[in-house]
């Protein structure tokens, strides 16, 4: 036999004409045959005796009143935010600001902000991205301004005259100030050189710098050590490298080319010239508008100061303690040492670099502070004239 349906209104209509027609059941009874609660027969029998047959309709469960509504000046103020600022804030963002603009309102939750820029069409879905692997063992942290400062090339792109763009990057780790956005034509040491000649005059000196292992902050001679690398450590910067294939330990700074990517290079402009001031529009805003949620909400520019170590006009020699054995590196080079001749790298020519005992037969090579590698003598044939090298 087919099944019998009713419909919530059919139900209703039906309980209220067996109260009316049998009297002699109870309330109880009536209820317990439509299998509904007493509670729900009597608001039944009250919605018909005060509205009729139409008072059995459903109502709408929405709240009369909103006390708790966003007011239509922060609404607009949310919107307006979204669209006009250079880098295009977040909801977590925008209720920083709202803190800053409003500080005796309490502003919206992050999810109501995030439902009025859905509402407005102003969120768009972005495609998931693949995580990394956490690498379970860090580069140190930095704990103030000037102790780190991390630098890379954004990936090159090509203007609308033809010419290749490579951006510079130079951020203070600490803080996440953007130091630095220089558009350059090539990823030569020279150039290069001249870019941070500029920065580190304007901001001072920092204790280290984190970069990749590609060129110009690196190479593949002893050490590691590139001819910028090694005008760092003349200056007294140690340099640090993050290992290969492992971006996310310099992870601020990758954060930092995703947001400049989206916002300064898309699309490209016409010249080198009107492709710098984009990106100085771009610095300015990321420096003194954007509050970064790491920073407690605060802007870069509110957490960072320059470096209290000036640019030096001239550069000292090294000064080794008096136990090195002290060795100038020659054209092609190489030292001699111990009537041997051991190859170093050609990159430090006419540097000096010290040589320290470190166990029996066994030194270690220096360039100034940094340690380039160490040489093992101990199976060597030391003063027949042989052929040493360096192990990193």
């Amino acid at each position: 036999m087919p099944w019998k349906e009713l419909l919530p209104m059919d139900q209703k209509v039906l309980f209220i004409s067996d109260w009316l027609r049998e009297k002699s059941l109870s309330i109880t009874q009536l209820c317990q045959r439509y299998s509904i609660s007493r509670k729900t027969g009597y608001k039944w029998i009250k919605r018909y005796q005060e509205q009729g047959v139409n008072g059995l309709y459903e109502k709408s469960r929405k709240p009369i009143s909103h006390p708790a509504s966003i007011p239509l000046a922060i609404r607009k103020k949310i919107i307006e935010l979204r669209m006009q600022s250079v880098i295009t804030p977040g909801a977590k963002k925008i209720q920083a600001r709202l803190k800053t603009l409003y500080p005796n309102e309490q502003p919206p939750s992050k999810s109501s902000i995030y439902n009025i820029l859905h509402t407005e069409g102003l969120v768009h879905p972005q495609r998931r991205r693949r995580r990394y692997d956490r690498y379970t063992k860090p580069l140190k942290r930095s704990t103030s301004p000037n102790e780190l400062w991390s630098v890379d090339f954004k990936g090159q792109f090509k203007l609308l005259d033809g010419q290749w763009c490579y951006p510079l990057t130079l951020m203070d780790d600490f803080s996440r100030y953007l130091l630095g956005c220089e558009s350059q034509n090539t990823v030569g040491t020279r150039t290069t050189i001249k870019s941070f000649e500029y920065l580190f005059r304007k901001y001072g000196l920092p204790e280290r710098i984190r970069s990749d292992n590609g060129v110009p902050f690196s190479s593949k001679a002893v050490g590691g050590i590139s001819r910028l690398s090694a005008w760092w450590i003349k200056l007294g910067i140690h340099p640090e490298r993050i290992e290969p294939g492992k971006p996310q330990q310099n992870g601020k700074h990758e954060r930092m080319h995703r947001t400049l990517k989206r916002y300064a290079t898309h699309p490209p402009e016409h010249s080198f010239k009107l492709q710098q001031e984009r990106f100085d529009i771009f610095k300015q805003a990321f420096n003194e508008e954007r509050p970064h949620e790491s920073l407690d909400f605060k802007t870069p520019k509110e957490c960072y100061q320059s470096s209290r170590q000036p640019f030096p006009e001239t550069i000292s020699a090294p000064e080794y303690p008096p136990y090195y054995e002290v060795r100038t590196v020659q054209k092609n080079g190489t030292i001699h040492w111990k009537n041997n001749r051991l190859y170093v790298t050609h990159l430090l020519e006419g540097e000096q670099v010290g040589l320290e005992e470190v166990d029996d037969g066994i030194y270690a090579i220096y360039f100034y502070f940094y340690q380039l590698g160490k040489l093992d003598i101990r199976d060597k044939a030391v003063g027949s004239g042989c052929y040493l090298s360096i192990k990193v």
